[in-house]
């Protein structure tokens, strides 16, 4: 126990560094001299001394590996380039999330170099659902020499076995079978057949490393490629949307990318970017909780392609209105999440939360929210979740998973023992089909999978911090040395400090869940923080009753940045009393 919180406001434990990381910590600090929470911070992560400045300062070049070492890299690249000298009609079949959209833009921005256009086909999530289809397929066939499915065909045999009239490259990252579709190339890290070093990469990763080795190929041949560079934007958002852990090259591509984007360069998230009201520099969280969201709703409640055409538009007027049409669909969006939400909810914990794995069903819940309120179910209860809608005898639903559990592995193996119709996915996310006499046998045996994993060894959420600040520790130079750390996202939680014996001098409700407080160490220095949602919970009424007195809080540092002037703030995440 940290600070001896076991029980807090919040019903968490605090826990804080090991005593492995805590030396570590020291010995950073020691031989580096950077600050101590800093250390703290690079501790947890992994991060040896000697590999202090190559981690602050990620480069694709230091953090890349070859793209040759990709099974059917070099055949992708070649196919395509040999489809572009040609000048033949090319379709691209993506999926309908952001990862999806990104590597078609990706594709896009590239074949934009040679005056080419190609197709844009996504998928409609009810009326066709996940990936290819046969009838999709054999129709783009027919009017195109080449199809390149990203995101997605992996395990589409069927839907690729249709195409006969044209190439098919497959450029994906969800877990593969034990064979391959029929396609010219299958490029996908998560190929039975691969080493897995490159697991992590998200599709729009795997096809900027196939554009990589498209790059050295034509200037190989004395050609002149296009700047990849620019297209970082891209990467980094399907990254962190996607929820891939950013270790390794994923972290390289996410500080590269939102140096580009912090450029403005790229219409289509110019325009989300004003109607989301984004008036910062972008960092990690907005690609993860302001940008993403938006463009996944158009999949989601809407369009299926507006989000991918939104991100390969080069016209400012059009660009605003799809952007406009995305925040309201947005705005649907969480009106029907919320409902789904509360109805999973109580479903759940009447079932009980001990299980390893939690879930939910039921008739009329739309398919394109099930994967978020999935993942609210996760957050609450730190297991393994998947949130099913039923129209008719068919179910589709979407499934989140928690560290250190494959549920996409889970459920893969689901689909081959006849459990369900079909599923997929990759460790954190995965999706499925079933009838609803499948239900309650799937759900069973998912759950055995799953605590064969360890899922039902999990306790409640930690509440894990990486170390002790006062308010007066809370600068802006801290905050930005501890942004170098960064990105944060999957498998690299963002810092979070507690802040012993603080004396709550302010709190004030703001809108209609938030509240501002104010924090003083007792002699005379002060922070100001925020806790968002405090009154969806015990914590607002707990830190507004609690003025005067003394507190331990908890939280993230960030920058307030108001009418040009930056200050740090709290975001405050839990409470106890001192």
């Amino acid at each position: 126990m940290y600070l001896g919180v076991e029980h807090s406001i919040s019903n968490r434990r605090w826990v804080g560094p090991s005593l492995e990381v805590e030396r570590q910590a020291l010995t950073l600090n020691q031989q580096t001299d950077l600050p101590l929470p800093l250390c703290h911070v690079m501790a947890r992560l992994g991060v040896m001394p000697q590999q202090a400045d190559g981690f602050l300062n990620p480069t694709l070049r230091a953090t890349m590996s070859d793209p040759q070492k990709l099974k059917d890299c070099t055949l992708a690249a070649e196919i395509i380039l040999c489809a572009v000298q040609a000048r033949n009609r090319i379709a691209i079949f993506a999926d309908y999330d952001v990862d999806g959209g990104s590597s078609a833009a990706l594709l896009f921005d590239f074949l934009a170099h040679f005056s080419i256009t190609p197709t844009l086909y996504v998928p409609d999530r009810i009326e066709e659902g996940y990936g290819p289809n046969p009838k999709a397929m054999r129709a783009l066939a027919t009017e195109h020499d080449l199809i390149i499915c990203v995101d997605c065909g992996t395990l589409a045999h069927d839907a690729l076995g249709a195409a006969t009239a044209a190439n098919v490259v497959v450029l994906d990252h969800h877990l593969g079978g034990e064979t391959l579709p029929t396609a010219k190339a299958v490029v996908n890290p998560n190929r039975q057949d691969e080493t897995g070093d490159l697991a992590h990469l998200c599709a729009a990763a795997v096809v900027f490393m196939v554009l990589i080795e498209a790059a050295r190929l034509m200037r190989s041949a004395d050609q002149t490629p296009p700047n990849l560079i620019n297209s970082l934007d891209l990467v980094a958002l399907a990254t962190v949307a996607d929820v891939a852990p950013l270790i390794g090259v994923n972290r390289a591509f996410v500080r590269q990318g939102l140096k580009i984007m912090g450029q403005r360069k790229r219409l289509g998230l110019n325009a989300l970017s004003d109607v989301a009201r984004l008036d910062t520099a972008p960092n990690a969280y907005h690609l993860g909780y302001v940008l993403g969201p938006r463009i996944n709703a158009g999949g989601r409640i809407g369009k299926a392609d507006l989000g991918a055409r939104l991100l390969c538009c080069t016209n400012p007027h059009e660009a605003a209105a799809m952007a406009d049409k995305l925040e309201e669909l947005n705005t649907e969006r969480r009106r029907v999440e919320a409902s789904v939400r509360l109805a999973a909810m109580e479903q759940a914990e009447a079932r009980g939360l001990a299980y390893p794995l939690a879930w939910a069903a039921q008739d009329g819940w739309h398919p394109g929210v099930v994967g978020i309120v999935a993942s609210r179910l996760k957050e609450k209860t730190n297991r393994p979740s998947v949130v099913i809608g039923f129209d008719g005898d068919i179910g589709k639903g979407s499934g989140r998973s928690v560290s250190g559990i494959d549920l996409g592995a889970a459920i893969q193996k689901l689909a081959l023992d006849g459990y369900i119709e079909k599923g997929g996915g990759h460790k954190m996310a995965a999706g499925l089909s079933l009838t609803r006499a499948q239900l309650k046998p799937a759900m069973e045996k998912l759950g055995q999978l799953l605590a064969a994993q360890g899922a039902a060894e999990l306790g409640p959420a930690d509440l894990r911090i990486d170390g002790t600040l006062m308010p007066g520790g809370a600068t802006l130079q801290l905050i930005e040395q501890l942004d170098e750390a960064g990105p944060f996202g999957a498998s690299a939680s963002a810092p979070r400090f507690a802040f012993p014996d603080c004396t709550i001098a302010f709190a004030k409700p703001v809108g209609e869940t938030h509240l501002k407080v104010t924090l003083s160490d007792g002699f005379g220095t002060k922070l100001d923080a925020i806790c968002f949602g405090a009154f969806d919970g015990p914590l607002g009424v707990a830190l507004s009753n609690a003025q005067g007195s003394k507190m331990h809080i908890v939280g993230r540092l960030e920058l307030n940045t108001w009418a040009g002037r930056s200050r740090p703030q709290l975001r405050i995440e839990d409470a106890s009393p001192a």
